[in-house]
């Protein structure tokens, strides 16, 4: 297949539902859902995929039963370095915000970056207590503050750099997909979405694998992607 999108987000959908159609409980969903985004990511950037963003928690998620909130955060403590064998040579980063998170967590996030920061054949941007608004609002003050302390002007500003003041600097999403048949983006990189083809699988996320995604891809190719012109096929 030609047309391998060079940006692939997916929103990690359907753990919880997963888990409780086998009368599990919820965090075994998210422990079946990280086991397969293990084993999924291997795959997609042997495809060509050069950037895959992944939304692992939002900051709406503090809303959820405590127990299930720690689980998710000892998940990131416990689990997550084993990405860093995974796709050894993938540099990984997280987007969000810091405030509300355990030590152990920003800790860990800090280690993970550190070890891989230098890695260059590809990308991993794990999105953990983020929200796509508050990314917005943060990189907005961010720019008020350059341009009161003189390091900026506003005029400057454009389209184009202002993905330079987001929690990272990465290209505009080609290909978003929302696993568990959920037909909304849910305050996920509303920024770089933009003109994002999206796809709506209503496969579970811990059931979604190399068959589904290779179908994903396939549906991306026979898009027509038109940014805003009338080009037809």
């Amino acid at each position: 297949m030609d047309n391998i999108p060079n940006h692939v987000a997916i929103i990690l959908d359907g753990n919880g539902r997963w888990a409780t159609k086998r009368g599990l409980k919820r965090s075994m969903g998210h422990k079946a859902g990280f086991e397969n985004l293990v084993k999924l990511s291997k795959y997609i950037y042997k495809k060509g995929v050069k950037i895959l963003s992944v939304f692992a928690f939002s900051t709406e998620n503090f809303k959820r039963d405590k127990e299930e909130v720690d689980y998710l955060m000892d998940l990131l403590v416990k689990k997550f370095k084993e990405l860093i064998d995974n796709v050894p040579e993938v540099k990984i980063v997280f987007s969000g915000r810091k405030d509300g998170l355990r030590d152990d967590v920003v800790n860990t996030i800090k280690e993970i970056e550190d070890i891989t920061k230098n890695n260059d054949k590809g990308l991993l941007n794990i999105c953990f207590n983020y929200g796509g608004k508050s990314d917005i609002v943060d990189a907005t003050k961010n720019i008020v503050n350059d341009v009161l302390e003189g390091k900026i002007n506003i005029n400057d500003i454009n389209e184009n750099n202002y993905i330079n003041y987001l929690y990272n600097s990465i290209p505009d999403i080609d290909l978003l997909i929302r696993t568990s048949g959920e037909e909304r983006i849910s305050n996920f990189m509303l920024f770089q979405s933009a003109y994002a083809e999206m796809y709506f699988p209503s496969v579970l996320f811990p059931d979604f694998k190399n068959k589904d995604f290779d179908e994903a891809l396939t549906v991306y190719s026979n898009r027509n992607r038109r940014f805003g012109g009338n080009n037809k096929k």
